[in-house]
């Protein structure tokens, strides 16, 4: 399928790893101009190189953090000088700590917040012109399947995250019908975090290799498996495109059916 998206321009938040890193390739290699960012410059020079192998358009690398303002406005200000405009806009960001909600304190809840919510809500004040301007702009949020189930022991993503869900649905009808706004909510796939936590567990013995323990992980899930990154990233890249123009103010778990929520 044609996205017919070749030549658009997409910035793409905390995108040096993971499923932001997905979504960047995947739009890269549908012939987007893809700003990518992340903290850790070392990191985001490599997902550069592993992006522009697929890429058809060009990549740019603009590091950030996404809890200041100012290298929030830096990272539109960037994509638009780069490439004269911003026609997609994705956020993602690193997830909260961990932990039951007696253990979580004032601090920790404002920096989640912080992260998790003001960074989208800042991004969107800056794209916002610039999204009005071409053919038919897009917001897509990527947070977590957590806003649909509490997750045991993530307290901050389960209660955080909801606030993404409450304004990606407000600006899908307040920045319509020029900027469409939907949002995936992602469960287990494939990331560095992952392949961390299961090569932990083949080395304390829990399992005999890696294929064994990533088979456990994927063993409640209806399709048998966890997801690859690039499943969402290709999710990313069509809700992106006038091909799901039809499709507004959404949330897609993207979860291989192991959600237990009907709606």
């Amino acid at each position: 399928m044609d996205l017919q998206i070749h030549g658009n321009t997409a910035l793409v938040t905390a995108s040096s790893s993971g499923l932001g890193k997905a979504s960047a390739k995947a739009l890269a290699r549908e012939g987007v101009n893809v700003v990518i960012n992340g903290r850790d410059e070392a990191q985001l020079e490599e997902a550069k190189s592993e992006v522009e192998a697929v890429a058809t358009g060009e990549v740019v690398a603009q590091p950030g953090d996404l809890t200041d303002e100012d290298d929030i406005e830096a990272l539109v200000q960037t994509t638009v000088d780069e490439f004269g405009g911003l026609d997609h806009l994705v956020t993602s960001a690193g997830g909260p700590p961990s932990g039951p909600f007696l253990e979580t304190d004032d601090e920790d809840w404002y920096q989640a917040y912080d992260l998790l919510v003001m960074s989208v809500v800042r991004l969107a004040r800056e794209a916002e012109p610039h999204l009005r301007e071409g053919d038919g702009g897009t917001i897509v949020n990527i947070t977590s399947r957590s806003v649909k189930e509490a997750i045991d022991s993530l307290v901050l993503s389960n209660s955080v995250r909801m606030s993404v869900i409450g304004l990606e649905k407000t600006l899908s009808k307040e920045f319509g019908p020029d900027i469409r706004a939907n949002a995936v909510l992602p469960g287990p796939h494939e990331t560095a975090r992952i392949k961390e936590l299961v090569e932990q567990a083949v080395d304390r013995g829990e399992y005999d290799s890696y294929e064994e323990g990533l088979e456990a992980r994927g063993s409640g899930i209806p399709v048998g498996r966890i997801g690859d990154p690039m499943e969402l990233g290709n999710t990313v890249a069509f809700l992106s495109s006038p091909q799901s123009g039809f499709i507004n103010g959404v949330s897609v778990p993207i979860d291989g059916g192991s959600g237990s929520s009907n709606l």
